[in-house]
């Protein structure tokens, strides 16, 4: 079985992931971490370098790369994995998707407290975050909530 943990950034897909794997005795995979290893260099970089567009297009290739190189697995995605290229629907074809409904406040303090480890905010005020996740959020929920399961 696969299991896919998609939700927005700082939603704990990452932690949630790893204790899940542990549970089921499976592997865990973080995509970002999964794409920063295959390219040799940091997703801000890629960012930087390449932009978003092409970002995209390696996540939604190292994701199918994922799903065939592996029978079983639980995985974290990045924030914005669900909501580009059919990811959201290539993953609900392929295992079960779980979307960590984090409220957007939680959301907010954790960016806040750790905004110099993600460069998409690290220059925001804490108001600016505040507002960046509102309005982000809302934008890529229509994505996660295609999710088969709801946490």
């Amino acid at each position: 079985m696969k299991y896919f943990l998609v939700g927005y950034m700082a939603c704990g897909k990452t932690r949630m992931g790893r204790e899940m794997a542990v549970e089921k005795g499976m592997r865990f995979i973080d995509l970002d971490a999964y794409i920063a290893d295959r390219e040799r260099r940091s997703i801000p970089e890629i960012f930087a370098e390449e932009g978003e567009e092409k970002f995209r297009k390696l996540e939604t290739r190292y994701l199918h790369e994922v799903c065939e190189l592996y029978e079983s697995f639980v995985m974290s995605t990045g924030g914005g994995a669900a909501c580009f290229n059919g990811n959201m629907e290539y993953m609900n074809e392929c295992g079960h998707t779980i979307f960590l409904d984090t409220p957007v406040d939680t959301i907010a303090e954790r960016l806040i407290r750790g905004k110099h480890k993600r460069p998409i905010v690290s220059k925001l005020s804490d108001e600016e975050i505040r507002r960046f996740v509102s309005r982000h959020l809302g934008e890529r929920r229509v994505y996660y909530e295609k999710a088969k399961e709801k946490r």
